[in-house]
């Protein structure tokens, strides 16, 4: 396949054109960063695995937002997308993991049946099999297959959303009461996604490719019945704000003030 060889391309008012690619952008946080992105000047891939719902959102964003099929957990989809932003664009500056799903049940449970079902007692290996080969294997997949294109941009990022009850150190701590919904599938599936892309940071840090994860705390969306305490505009904030940001220091781990206290950064 044949990539346009410029790093970062010039428009007629020789401002630096940068482009970036939202994966699971048609709805929720991904489309909130991908407006946000848009509205910022960057030619914003709006990955979709349905491409009607992709490109109706891609509408509603409009400026230079192109919607593009893309199911992180089909090979051949995620070749596709490499190819055509490959052979439009020739460049990545900045990809935003953000597809993922929270489980394989019956819709419309409550966030509690969720979270009871997920325990590490009971937790359905199939479940569990299938949620973190979308959360974990396929995040990472995805990635790998956008490195070349990341490669050839001047101040390249990776930000992927995770999740606040990730963290082994909150969850670790007796005092912390959103400790209980430390499961199995979901949570520990961002855990260790966490951890991959933390090596991935350090691995990626010579390259000067900055790699981020960022919680939007409790934000209502389908992910969680949309029982969130948070409305999408809000929990959107962070991940804006990380996903716009060239200079901060490589491996951070974020969230919204008001997740686990007044700070921003999350342990570990």
């Amino acid at each position: 396949m044949t990539f346009v060889t410029s790093k970062n391309k010039r428009n007629m008012s020789n401002k630096i054109e940068k482009t970036a690619l939202v994966t699971g952008a048609n709805k929720g946080i991904g489309y909130q960063i991908a407006k946000a992105l848009s509205k910022n000047g960057y030619t914003v891939y709006l990955g979709s695995r349905n491409m009607e719902n992709g490109t109706k959102a891609a509408t509603e964003i409009g400026g230079n937002t192109k919607a593009i099929q893309l199911d992180i957990t089909n090979t051949e989809s995620v070749s596709t997308a490499v190819d055509i932003i490959g052979n439009e664009v020739g460049n990545l500056d900045l990809l935003v993991n953000n597809a993922a799903i929270s489980n394989t049940g019956i819709k419309g449970r409550k966030l509690e049946e969720i979270f009871a079902d997920q325990m590490p007692s009971v937790a359905s290996m199939e479940e569990l099999k299938t949620v973190w080969e979308t959360n974990v294997f396929s995040t990472l997949a995805v990635t790998q297959a956008f490195l070349p294109l990341l490669r050839k941009a001047e101040k390249a990022r990776i930000v992927t959303i995770t999740s606040g009850l990730s963290s082994l150190t909150l969850n670790s701590n007796h005092d912390n009461p959103f400790r209980f919904g430390f499961d199995a599938v979901y949570s520990a599936s961002k855990t260790a996604l966490n951890s991959l892309m933390l090596s991935l940071s350090i691995e990626l840090e010579k390259e000067n490719i900055k790699v981020h994860l960022v919680s939007p705390g409790f934000t209502a969306t389908d992910l969680n019945n949309f029982q969130g305490t948070d409305t999408v505009e809000f929990g959107s904030l962070e991940p804006i704000r990380v996903a716009l940001a060239e200079d901060m220091l490589t491996g951070s781990f974020t969230a919204p003030e008001n997740f686990a206290g007044p700070q921003l950064t999350i342990p570990w």
